[in-house]
This record gives C-alpha cells, structure tokens and sequence, in this order.
C-alpha cells in the first residue's frame, strides 16, 4: 500500500517543526492544521507516529504537535475511527505524564489532546485515565487537571461516566437522579 499524500506533506512538515525560526514554527502549525481540516485522521496518525518515534525530540516542539493535534481534534473527534482515537489517547495520556516533573506547555498541550478526544469519545478516555489512579500512590497532577476539564467540556454528562467507570455506590449523583451509567452517557 502507498504512503499516502497527507502522510507525505506531514513528515516534512513534521520536521520543520524544530527550526529556530517562530515564524517558520508558526507556519508549519498552521499547515498541519491545514491538512487536519481535510484529512483529520490521516493527518492525527502522522503526528502520532512522529511523536512516538521520536522519544528525544524537545518538548516545546513535542507541545507545539500536541496543539495541532488539539486544534484538529476539537473541530473533528466525530470523524475519527476508533483505532485512530485510541492512538491519539494513548500518546497524550503518555506525553502528560511521562515525568513527573511539570514541563507545563508539553503536558498541558497533552492533557488538552485527551480533553479534545474526551468530548466525543468519553469512556476510553476516563478509562486510561482511571487506570493512573494506584491505591496509596498519589495521581499525577496532570490526571486530576484533565478530569476537570473533562467535566467542563462535558457538562451536564459528566456524573455518568464517572459513576459508570469508577462503579460508585448508589449515592453517586446519576442514582440519585434516577440514571443509569448507560442513561446517562
């Protein structure tokens, strides 16, 4: 199978990403943008398989993809397949909290991927994030920042997937308004 055209502008634009020049960073922003607007998965799988490959790249420059990737998945989550969600929520969730250290622009960049992705596609989203919860071992800071701005972004259907995934007691919020985890996702 042929590479296709998007991942064939991606990876020289990809690139580029790391050159001195803010405006040049700021083009090359743009232009992934650009080709997100179009071709939104191709474009997510791209920048995946860049970031995941590239284990030294810098994190001011692995932000400024995670914001790219964040730009597109705010405007097109609805359009991605599943294998192309899980990915992309699997390499933020390891982008924000691969140290413990706080590089803030990189792992909030990161944490803004998973809210991008949660807004349409909840459960696998609060899934990967519980699992970062260990008995006697706080989360990391990043964790508890993306589950409220998941709860942000997701209003008023929020108490459902928490409840549904974290199998809380019947005192929990959607039992008391009479829904079920399924009701209320």
């Amino acid at each position: 199978m042929t590479e296709s055209y998007v991942k064939k502008l991606s990876y020289p634009l990809l690139e580029a990403v790391t050159d001195k020049d803010p405006a040049v960073q700021e083009q090359v922003c743009r232009a992934l943008c650009s080709l997100g607007e179009v071709r939104p998965g191709e474009m997510l799988r791209a920048c995946e398989e860049f970031l995941r490959h590239r284990d030294k790249l810098a994190h001011p420059y692995r932000a400024m993809v995670l914001r790219a990737m964040e730009t597109v998945l705010s405007s097109h989550t609805c359009r991605l397949d599943k294998d192309t969600a899980s990915a992309v929520l699997l390499l933020a969730s390891s982008e924000m909290t691969k140290t413990k250290e706080l590089f803030s622009e990189w792992q909030q960049a990161a944490s803004s991927v998973l809210v991008a992705v949660g807004k349409h596609c909840i459960n696998p989203v609060m899934e990967e994030l519980l699992s970062q919860f260990q008995p006697g071992v706080l989360p990391h800071p990043l964790v508890l920042q993306t589950l409220a701005g998941l709860a942000v972004s997701n209003g008023r259907w929020w108490p459902g997937p928490l409840c549904a995934l974290a199998s809380w007691p019947s005192s929990c919020a959607c039992t008391r308004l009479g829904l079920s985890g399924a009701q209320a996702m």
